[in-house]
């Protein structure tokens, strides 16, 4: 056994074309890498292209978050000059049930 003999060479790592089809396969190999390449190009920018857009969306997102949660917080409750009378009452069954209309004498 030689010093080259002890890889193991596995499909077409080992074998090199020669004769009349030489030059063909090795220009079908460059076609190969060639259009491997430029379809992993173009996928990168259709990736980048969504990251951007994904990107846009979360900031629209993020932006009307703020808005929201700036308009609750300023958000004054309103008060009519006949609140004071008025109790709340839900219908409960078939019958009118009234809460809170006894709170002042507590």
């Amino acid at each position: 056994m030689t010093q080259s003999d002890g890889f193991v060479r596995i499909g077409m790592a080992g074998r090199r074309p020669s004769g009349l089809l030489a030059p063909f396969v090795w220009l079908a190999g460059l076609v190969a890498s060639a259009a491997a390449l430029v379809f992993g190009a173009v996928l990168a920018v259709f990736t980048a292209a969504a990251v951007a857009v994904f990107a846009l969306c979360a900031g629209v997102v993020v932006f009307f978050a703020g808005l929201a949660l700036r308009a609750r917080r300023n958000a004054q409750p309103r008060r009519r000059a006949g609140d004071a009378d008025v109790i709340e009452a839900q219908k409960v069954g078939g019958t009118w049930v009234a809460y809170g209309w006894d709170r002042q004498s507590r």
